[in-house]
């Protein structure tokens, strides 16, 4: 009856899970922001198609199919078990269980690759640099999308690393130990060049509203969030797309145009 009972308990906690899943990252709105960014990653021209791709905080998956779509091997990591097992039963491709936030130097173990892909983790972490370090050590280019915090807006309570943010730890898509960051543009920028020779950020933003074109005060401040995209490299990339600084304003992306425009659904053939 016990052996029973437990089996149930643990079905109906399953169901739980996969209901906060689905509710969290299947919402209309997370998908238009995955969107958005992938859209504009596409439009970067980067080398990518066939590379080898580690993927830090992958969530659900949708950031792992656009690399399968470009034909990549692909391992996908994230701290959260229940979100691994999901994302293996939806793609069938192996994926790991990785806390890069308390065993930042467990990257080493997976290898060396030609790409990290880490959109949307970096601020869920109490020890970024930490991280950013390790990352540098196992990868050709890191591909780096993340919220940040407007000077005006900096927080009092800071690490050696960045101001540090109380996150939910039961919101799959928050921190998993309950604090994360928002570091600075100017934080993100420097510190990746103590890791990387090349530092750039992209000429354009995401067309989203959480990422502004302008990084005046009057524009971050419209929205909860602010975000931007890096790109690090061991090696020099040629490419229009990028430039070597933080931009004061950004260009309009004529590349996403109609990601909040769509009424219907959103396709993989959008990506």
């Amino acid at each position: 009856m016990l052996t029973k009972l437990l089996k149930t308990f643990r079905q109906a906690q399953a169901h739980r899970q996969s209901l906060t899943i689905l509710r969290t990252f299947f919402s209309a709105y997370y998908q238009k922001h995955n969107l958005a960014r992938l859209v504009h990653l596409r439009s970067l021209g980067l080398e990518i198609q066939g590379k080898r791709v580690l993927e830090i905080g992958a969530g659900v998956g949708d950031h792992t199919l656009f690399y399968l779509y470009q034909g990549c091997t692909i391992l996908p990591t994230d701290g959260r078990p229940e979100l691994v097992a999901f994302l293996q039963q939806r793609l069938g491709v192996e994926a790991r269980v990785l806390d890069v936030d308390t065993e930042p130097q467990s990257l080493k173990k997976l290898g060396t690759f030609d790409i990290l892909h880490c959109y949307g983790l970096l601020y869920h972490l109490a020890h970024p640099e930490s991280f950013l370090a390790n990352a540098a050590e196992v990868t050709d280019m890191l591909f780096l999308e993340t919220c940040l915090t407007h000077p005006s807006r900096r927080q009092t309570e800071t690490t050696a690393d960045a101001a540090l943010v109380a996150e939910n730890p039961q919101d799959p898509s928050q921190a998993l130990h309950s604090i994360g960051c928002r570091p600075t543009r100017e934080w993100v920028f420097d510190t990746l060049r103590k890791y990387f020779p090349y530092v750039y950020c992209p000429r354009t933003q995401p067309q989203h509203p959480e990422f502004p074109l302008s990084w005046e005060a009057t524009d971050c401040l419209k929205t909860a969030l602010t975000r931007a995209v890096f790109i690090a490299s061991h090696k020099p990339i040629q490419n229009k797309m990028l430039v070597e600084k933080l931009p004061d304003r950004y260009d309009q992306s004529n590349s996403t145009g109609s990601v909040h425009k769509r009424s219907g659904g959103i396709s993989a053939g959008a990506i």
